[in-house]
């Protein structure tokens, strides 16, 4: 069969460029946050102010030659980040000289194999929402009590270790390599920093690794235990570092610029407006749509995740996350399925305009926290046509989110305020449903782009000066219908949980 290649619609998708504001200083100090995301490649460059000085951004395709297989091309993706350095470097000129450090922040749980001796990809990219060695991992005979709390996750194909054992099983350039004392298996954030900096680390950040479920969350470094249980041989991972070091250098227009950030994409979304907030929620909505409620320790809860945001040699920062899986990627299969154009540019006015849509039971990538069932078939509950059952994909996100939102009050204050970013933040009227749910008012900076903003924060060491911008306001309103449609969707969705 034929691999598909989903080529994300415009409001993510293509490349384009901002030109650097001619009123800074040719010495002011600049800051290169390179953001590997689901549908694209990006290297932003940020002043000291949080102002953006130049963007370029380079789309990647995602192939899914298969059932629950989702993966891009290794070397395509590195392509697009090259693409997108030579870009920064042709619209900054001799501003070039002013990048002080860089950091890198990609997809969690996707993962990468590699020939350490000429950086070669030996597999594609397994996405974070690839699912392929599901069969195998509920065959395995696990404890997992003990996985939750060595690694603070659930056991779910979405993390990389039954990935690379698919890897080592399947492939014969990964067997063989590894037979030769060659392979190097990983976070694609370790790849990256191999193929990316001149002098090759290996190195594996703990945002990144701790995805894979055989990081230990105690002891920050590879679980023996784990690895023995996955059949991973340690050899084979790189080695274990802080969010922060001195990791290498990317050479870009002659200059050689220090790499000082590795982490994952959402890690780095919860730092976009400054220091995080314990009374808020960051709530990132893009292909996933991810819950973060920061705490100074590991929490670890019974439905949701206990994760690494960041740790350097002077602090540390956790939280407790929830992880809706079918979020843009949800739409966009229903897009597809029912051949709406346009539906980006659609859905707000058609979120406005419907009042009794249907309700949708969403699994689409597999139903994550706080239900944890990779195998959940999607479907409509009451009729309605193409229009109607956009906001009712639309509104499973919102009710997803209030779920996870109501499973953190089991072991955390309720939050002040939640705080939204990624391309779904975009639109009003599901911000708006998520205030009137969740009872709780709804921010929305200016810039939704949260990964690479919250990237270059902790490049810049975090300065106290930094950007938010101007702030839309939705506050909660009392909405009865909402509260209604929400816990009819919750009941039809338990009661066929409890089914199956």
């Amino acid at each position: 069969m034929p691999s598909m290649r989903y080529w994300p619609p415009a409001i993510t998708a293509g490349r384009h460029d901002h030109k650097p504001r001619e009123s800074h200083a040719m010495t002011s100090p600049l800051y290169l946050a390179i953001d590997q995301g689901g549908h694209a490649s990006r290297a932003i460059v940020f002043d000291r102010d949080g102002t953006i000085v130049a963007h370029a951004e380079a789309a990647i395709a995602t192939l899914t030659p298969k059932p629950g297989w989702v993966e891009h091309d290794a070397e395509a993706l590195l392509r697009s980040i090259e693409q997108t350095l030579a870009q920064i470097g042709q619209l900054l000129g001799a501003q070039v000289a002013n990048i002080k450090a860089a950091g890198l922040a990609t997809q969690r749980s996707s993962i990468a194999c590699w020939d350490r001796t000429s950086g070669a990809a030996l597999a594609p990219i397994l996405s974070w929402q690839d699912r392929r060695n599901q069969p195998w991992l509920e065959a395995l005979p696990a404890d997992t009590a003990l996985i939750h709390q060595h690694t603070g996750l659930r056991l779910s194909p979405h993390y990389g270790a039954s990935k690379m054992r698919w890897c080592l099983d399947h492939l014969p350039a990964v067997q063989g390599a590894l037979d030769k004392g060659h392979l190097v298996m990983g976070p694609l954030a370790s790849y990256l920093a191999f193929n990316l900096l001149d002098e090759r680390p290996l190195v594996a950040d703990p945002a990144n690794a701790s995805r894979t479920l055989l990081w230990s969350l105690a002891q920050q470094e590879w679980d023996d235990t784990l690895l023995a249980l996955f059949q991973i041989p340690r050899a084979i991972l790189p080695p274990c570092s802080l969010s922060r070091g001195a990791f290498g250098h990317l050479t870009l227009g002659g200059h050689r610029i220090p790499l000082r950030i590795i982490t994952g994409d959402q890690s780095a979304a919860l730092f976009a407006w400054g220091e995080p907030n314990p009374g808020t929620a960051y709530i990132n909505m893009g292909t996933g749509a991810f819950i973060q409620r920061p705490v100074s320790t590991p929490l670890l809860s019974d439905t949701l995740l206990s994760s690494v945001a960041y740790i350097d040699e002077s602090s540390r920062c956790y939280t407790l996350e929830g992880t809706v899986n079918g979020a843009a990627r949800a739409l966009h299969a229903l897009a597809r399925e029912e051949q709406i154009d346009a539906l980006d540019s659609r859905l707000a006015q058609w979120l406005e305009k419907i009042e009794q849509p249907p309700l949708f039971l969403n699994g689409v990538a597999g139903l994550a926290s706080p239900y944890w069932r990779p195998d959940f078939p999607s479907r409509f509950i009451g009729e309605g046509g193409p229009e109607a059952r956009a906001v009712a994909v639309a509104e499973s996100i919102v009710f997803l989110i209030q779920r996870n939102l109501e499973e953190s009050e089991h072991d955390l204050p309720a939050a002040d305020t939640l705080f939204v970013s990624g391309g779904l933040a975009s639109l009003s009227p599901l911000c708006q449903r998520l205030a009137d749910l969740s009872g709780r008012p709804v921010q929305r900076p200016e810039s939704v782009e949260a990964t690479a903003r919250g990237l270059a924060f902790l490049v810049a060491d975090r300065p106290a000066n930094w950007a938010v911008g101007q702030v839309a306001l939705f506050p909660p309103r009392p909405c009865p219908e909402l509260r209604n449609r929400y816990l009819r969707w919750k009941a039809k969705l338990e009661m066929e949980l409890s089914e199956t």
